[in-house]
């Protein structure tokens, strides 16, 4: 009898929410493979990462389913929000001579020559005098219109990574100007992303591929590999190898404290939330300082071929969701799910229980809608969970994607990417692993091999996946700038979201498009 497994599984080249369904069928039992512990990580011997750069060439991929204000200087005056030694004021017309020379003294000032396109006068003062404190002081008297310091403007917060021109979906919510308000939250977030891993660490891990196996029911054989070393490194847009950067990460799969990507769908999601930004490379995250954890709670194609002793199931789930909110996780990303099946009891119980705890949850809401619209059941119980919140997905015109499940649960809408109207570009682009490396599996069996997971990409994906971070990284900025109860995060997103298709709430969009915006000033936090 050979030692087969045969893997049925609907396209693995989708990139969205949710699991891919494979039925295995064992010619004999397996027992779980044990890995061998990643080799290098303290001393960070593995090889450096491979960047192959922008892959917007490569076909769409179906959405799953289960079928710059730097300033060169750095005195003490640049921490002012105002130049030093001089204000703005307009005196009313019918000021007198008289009258303007006693108002400038009164701050010790001097007016110069009137600008050019300007109706209004610089007055110098003192360097060491207050500047706010001036102005004040002049917008007393019944002769001036106004008087403010010259506060210092700046390009609306449009970051200067390389890529960022390719990220429609950031301008589409107005991200440049709420990161003017907030500008990326801070390391005392942390984000939990429960999903295939994470592209965190740098290293060799070797795994015992033992048997052969069929992507399709007739399909070609894949011999078994034997032992194999497989490299890994951290994403060089997320963060060093090793770095505090990545709380406390967690492997469910395989049982232990290593959850690397071997599926790239993980490290995608996290890319949306805290892609590094500002750093003059790549592509940008929303919340792009907080901390990242990486909670591995989805089995990859490459798990299952490795032997892992576990594949994502509710119970996994929800240990996940458990073990994140018990280690300091004030978001949890879970951009996964299921269609088939009853309801998901105890991963609802995991999330009532994490957001008891001041967890806040984002889900996504399912990629069906063009294929029997099942519902997830991850997200069914977001309407009665006052701090978890259930995702669909816009394209780049802003219309519902044409995978993004529609249901009652649906709560909010964010950019899942829709390349059917677009194409390539029309999806979310963040660095992931390198696909071509990655999925061997998809070459005649003559060219299949061990995969590489230290080669990276920038790729589009489309799907609720990808629409889920960007509600995450939104609730990261609340957080940062005090709005802390999730119940209360959920109420100002829904509050302050872009109306779409029908008035209130909606079965396609739900409340509306988030708009990070006009929440923060909604909330009376910009000044």
């Amino acid at each position: 009898m050979r030692d087969e497994l045969l893997v049925t599984a609907a396209r693995r080249h989708g990139r969205g929410c949710c699991r891919i369904r494979r039925t295995l069928e064992l010619q004999r039992t397996r027992a779980a493979e044990p890995r061998a512990d990643l080799q290098g990580d303290d001393q960070d011997t593995g090889l450096p990462a491979i960047d192959r750069g922008l892959r917007d060439q490569d076909p769409p991929r179906a959405a799953r389913t289960s079928k710059d204000a730097g300033r060169v200087s750095a005195s003490a005056d640049d921490t002012l929000p105002y130049v030093r030694g001089s204000i703005i004021v307009k005196f009313k017309d019918d000021a007198t001579r008289g009258g303007i020379s006693a108002a400038t003294a009164q701050v010790a000032g001097v007016i110069g020559d009137r600008s050019s396109w300007a109706d209004f006068d610089i007055v110098s003062i003192p360097t060491d005098a207050d500047a706010e404190a001036s102005a004040a002081l002049m917008r007393q008297r019944a002769d001036v219109d106004y008087a403010q310091p010259r506060y210092r403007n700046h390009a609306m917060a449009r970051p200067n990574d390389t890529l960022y021109a390719n990220q429609w979906n950031f301008p589409a919510i107005d991200m440049e100007r709420a990161w003017d308000i907030q500008p990326g939250a801070s390391s005392n977030i942390v984000v939990a992303v429960l999903d295939s891993g994470m592209a965190f660490q740098t290293g060799t891990i070797r795994y015992n591929s033992r048997f052969s196996f069929r992507l399709t029911p007739g399909g070609p054989v894949y011999p078994a590999l034997g032992q194999v070393n497989v490299p890994f490194a951290a994403a060089p847009e997320l963060g060093a190898s090793g770095s505090t950067r990545f709380a406390l990460p967690r492997d469910f799969i395989w049982n232990d404290d290593l959850p690397v990507d071997l599926d790239g769908h993980g490290t995608h999601v996290a890319g949306t939330i805290g892609q590094l930004t500002n750093n003059g490379s790549g592509t940008v995250g929303m919340a792009y300082n907080v901390r990242l954890m990486p909670v591995k709670v989805i089995q990859g194609l490459w798990d299952e071929i490795f032997g892992s002793p576990f594949e994502g199931t509710d119970d996994v789930v929800a240990r996940g969701i458990r073990y994140a909110v018990d280690n300091g996780a004030k978001v949890i990303n879970l951009s996964i799910g299921r269609e088939e099946g009853g309801p998901a009891t105890v991963v609802t119980d995991a999330i009532r229980y994490a957001v008891g705890r001041g967890c806040f949850i984002v889900v996504a809401s399912g990629n069906t809608r063009a294929d029997g619209n099942q519902q997830n059941r991850l997200a069914i119980p977001a309407p009665d969970i006052a701090g978890m919140v259930a995702v669909g997905a816009v394209g780049r015109t802003l219309d519902l994607a044409f995978y993004s499940t529609t249901a009652p649960y649906v709560e909010l809408s964010a950019p899942g990417g829709d390349q059917r109207r677009g194409g390539i570009s029309a999806g979310i682009l963040q660095q992931t692993l390198d696909l071509d490396q990655l999925e061997t599996y998809t070459r005649p069996p003559s060219q299949y091999g061990p995969p590489r997971a230290d080669s990276f990409a920038y790729e589009y994906f489309q799907g609720t996946s990808m629409a889920t971070p960007h509600v995450s990284g939104f609730a990261a900025l609340l957080m940062q700038q005090g709005i802390t109860d999730p119940a209360a995060i959920e109420a100002a997103m829904k509050q302050f979201a872009t109306e779409k298709g029908a008035a209130g709430r909606d079965d396609s969009f739900g409340f509306g498009l988030i708009n990070p915006r006009a929440t923060l000033r909604g909330l009376g936090l910009a000044r």
